[in-house]
């Protein structure tokens, strides 16, 4: 019996059929395009069955699903080790060509390049695009080649780049949605898949928010948030329109999303940050690592009430406000002397918007260790940070009920922990 010709368009970190660049170019293939997802079992195996981001990629995936029913079409799920889902899939289809977008973590490249091997054996094509990214891996660099290690000249160099081109143009696919493959494919439950409901669910983004970002980005207690995040992280917005929109609304914001991409190269290009300091003078620093502490850090009850309250924001929603992130990361890293590997770790299992890139790089910047990192000596006060950024007290007591019937001890003292972290960073720091 002759197997049926397709292609195949494999979403990945871009669960959307608008403005996808990979998929926009598999659906001008000559063969129907098989829209599949694979959850890889290399990912799930170390992630807790109740995990929301599973919830929410499921969840983003039925609504892609129900979309390309309306067409007479829907999307193959599967779930196994990556590669031997490959081979089943070049068994049961005479497989012509397979389009998919670029990631850039180490895992995945490692991962691309075996799947792109695989299907070039079969006489297989594979085709991979930009679309996480304006510009990804070796578009932004120093005069020599050399990719930038500090921020502002980077940033430079992006906007520069971005506005010789601007607006990038948007990959719309709805012209040529006939060319799907015309099946119906069962949809796994969350439970087939091996995962439960969690508790925790990713909110819905609001641009609006961002209006204003300028102004209100560093007052947890303000609601301002988009919310945005977890939807960049796993694609179920472009960064195109997102970038286009914030050049026009927001320069603050879009420097944020300049960071996300300074961050990425960074990892590219020095993937041991993922494990190891960037700066390798940090290496000798003589880390307390003290368990309980850490225990009582990730509880959130430490004493300090801005602390205790980002902690707790985190373990009951999976989000946590940008500025308190910051002063929970310098007093780990600072005021506890505990490795910032420790807190990127927690962070990773807790942050519905986790990124690999972005966690180790504010991780490293907040530690001091990082590539354009916030100097060693510079030690945030959370005491200060409370006074300054939620005077009256909103955002804490949201997440500590019980911080008006008088709130427990700080686990160290400001001043002697400040003191402290300075004469270990320098005694540790190799000249």
């Amino acid at each position: 019996m002759t197997k049926q010709e397709v292609t195949f368009f494999w979403f990945r970190r871009d669960l959307r059929l608008e403005d996808n660049v990979g998929l926009y170019h598999a659906l001008q293939s000559k063969f129907p395009v098989i829209p599949l997802f694979i959850f890889d079992d290399a990912i799930l195996d170390s992630l807790p069955k109740n995990d929301a981001r599973v919830g929410f990629i499921h969840e983003s995936l039925a609504k892609i699903n129900q979309q390309l029913q309306e067409i007479g079409s829907s999307l193959l799920v599967k779930k196994g080790k990556t590669q031997q889902v490959w081979q089943e899939l070049l068994q049961e289809f005479e497989v012509k060509e397979v389009y998919f977008n670029k990631d850039y973590e180490p895992y995945a490249l490692e991962r691309d390049l075996a799947i792109s091997e695989l299907l070039e054996s079969n006489k297989t094509k594979p085709h991979s695009y930009k679309d996480q990214v304006i510009f990804e891996e070796k578009e932004i660099t120093k005069a020599d080649g050399l990719p930038y290690t500090v921020y502002t000249p980077y940033k430079n160099k992006w906007l520069e780049k971005y506005k010789s081109m601007a607006p990038i143009p948007e990959f719309e696919a709805v012209n040529i949605f006939s060319n799907f493959f015309k099946f119906h494919f069962d949809f796994p439950t969350l439970e087939q898949i091996g995962f439960e409901e969690s508790t925790i669910k990713v909110q819905p983004h609001n641009l609006s928010k961002i209006a204003n970002y300028h102004e209100t980005r560093d007052f947890p207690a303000i609601d301002s948030t988009s919310y945005l995040s977890p939807h960049l992280r796993f694609g179920t917005v472009s960064i195109r329109k997102l970038v286009n929109w914030a050049v026009r609304k927001n320069e603050v914001f879009l420097s944020e999303l300049i960071w996300r991409e300074f961050f990425m190269q960074i990892l590219f290009s020095f993937p041991k940050v993922v494990t190891h300091n960037f700066k390798s003078a940090y290496d000798g620093i003589q880390w307390r690592n003290n368990e309980e502490e850490f225990k009582r850090w990730c509880t959130g009850t430490t004493g300090y009430p801005m602390v205790d309250a980002g902690m707790r924001q985190l373990n009951e929603t999976g989000y946590m406000h940008n500025r308190v992130r910051m002063v929970v990361a310098s007093f780990l890293c600072k005021h506890l002397l505990i490795q910032w590997q420790w807190g990127e770790a927690y962070f990773a299992q807790k942050l519905l918007d986790y990124e690999l890139s972005a966690n180790v790089g504010n991780w490293q910047w907040a530690a001091g260790t990082g590539c354009d990192a916030a100097p060693y000596f510079r030690v945030f006060n959370p005491e200060i940070q409370l006074t300054k950024f939620d005077e009256k007290g909103i955002y804490i007591r949201k997440w500590i009920p019980e911080f008006n019937l008088g709130y427990g001890k700080p686990i160290v003292e400001h001043a002697m922990a400040r003191d402290r972290a300075i004469a270990t960073y320098k005694a540790g720091i190799v000249k």
